[in-house]
């Protein structure tokens, strides 16, 4: 046996100012020996380079297959034109993410002010979001739409694993704040049923320009109070497209792998291929269920309610509505001036919810019957998903 062979594992490590520290780990002297420290040095710089990978990816930007992705389409689709903002301008202009406006499943977002001076509202989406599927719904749908009840998109940023939309900034928050009445708490502020109606046409419109007014039709997918951002005169403006479809040509309806939006506004077709297909028809159910929110004073699903005509809601209102008692919140006083507006909201509302999409009026027609007189407007059937057999487990089966 040769004793003189041995194995030696040399660690080399920079400390600084050109000097270098060695760690020297004898592992045998056989060639054996040899060929175990050759295997577990590989092994070593195997894990470390997979741990350092994610890290090395963030700090120096090296391309993903996601990345490459996102930075193709921003190229084929042409939205470069829209300004794109470093993330040293992002921290920037948020002040170091200083003020937090908001958050949810898709990430935070902040107050931040441009260098002319213009307030807008930062969101940060979260980084777990796969391969940034809802930033490039965000830009893509968003980059062309230009119309007063949408809001505008002002820029973004895209850096490794960050990706930001830079958005004007809309003062008075989402119509949700003033439209849900709880026991014992107070809504931010009651508005009036001329706003509220005036509110209900701006939707009407934006939903209908995203349709029928854009070169590429827009199917938002999540229309709902929450992401209704309402300004400083309450013009309302339709946000989060983070969930929209793009619709090229004449053709409305599609294919969808998966169900999106929220319970309680999702249409049935896009949770159960046995109503039809997906379309800009599905738009119009959401539409129509946020507008029996704003007539109710409270969401359409309640979850603590304890019997089934308190959770399906459109129920609740049918019925008022047949009965010809007052409409709007059972807490409220409407006047009788303003109840043909509370009367017209509720039968536009009910005609947007029926169950087969092609017995649901088009954006354009929803809003010619909200300008129209409510004496042409006839009476609704009753929604066929509105029976007081179902309850909210069944729905929640069927919505998985």
């Amino acid at each position: 046996m040769d004793s003189g062979r041995r194995c030696v594992l040399v660690w080399t490590k920079s400390i600084g100012n050109g000097w270098t520290r060695q760690k020297k780990v004898i592992i045998g002297n056989t060639s054996k020996g040899a060929t175990a420290a050759a295997v577990i040095a590989g092994l070593l710089s195997i894990c470390y380079f997979i741990y350092m990978l994610p890290r090395w990816r963030e700090k120096y930007c090296f391309p993903t297959k996601g990345n490459q992705d996102i930075e193709t389409f921003l190229k084929d689709h042409g939205v470069l034109t829209i300004k794109r903002y470093k993330f040293s301008d992002v921290k920037k202009m948020t002040n170091s993410f200083k003020v937090k406006l908001g958050q949810g499943g898709f990430g935070v977002v902040y107050k931040g002010k441009l260098s002319d001076g213009s307030n807008v509202a930062v969101k940060m989406l979260n980084p777990s979001k796969g391969n940034g599927k809802e930033f490039i719904n965000e830009v893509a749908s968003i980059s062309r739409t230009s119309h007063v009840n949408v809001v505008t998109l002002f820029g973004f940023c895209f850096e490794g694993r960050k990706k930001v939309l830079i958005y004007e900034f809309i003062s008075n928050g989402s119509l949700d704040k003033f439209i849900y009445r709880k026991e014992g708490v107070e809504t931010t502020t009651l508005l009036s049923w001329d706003k509220l109606y005036q509110i209900a046409k701006g939707i009407a419109r934006g939903l209908e320009y995203l349709h029928r007014g854009c070169n590429t039709q827009i199917l938002h997918f999540d229309i709902k109070p929450h992401n209704i951002l309402l300004d400083e005169n309450f013009c309302p403006k339709i946000s989060d497209f983070g969930l929209a479809k793009l619709c090229p040509g004449k053709e409305s309806l599609i294919s969808m792998s998966d169900a999106r939006g929220t319970i309680g506004y999702i249409a049935p077709e896009v949770w159960s291929r046995h109503f039809g297909k997906a379309s800009n028809k599905s738009d119009v159910y959401s539409y129509g269920m946020m507008l029996l929110d704003i007539v109710g004073g409270k969401k359409n699903i309640n979850v603590e309610g304890s019997q089934t005509s308190e959770i399906y809601f459109p129920d609740w209102i049918y019925k008022k509505l047949e009965q010809g008692t007052q409409l709007g919140p059972e807490d409220g006083v409407v006047a009788i001036e303003e109840n043909e507006l509370v009367k017209k909201m509720t039968i536009v509302g009910l005609w947007c919810i029926q169950t087969v999409p092609n017995d649901r009026p088009t954006m354009s027609k929803v809003v010619e019957m909200l300008e129209g007189s409510i004496d042409s407007i006839k009476m609704p059937p009753r929604p066929a998903l509105s029976s007081p057999v179902r309850s909210i487990s069944e729905s929640s089966t069927l919505l998985n």
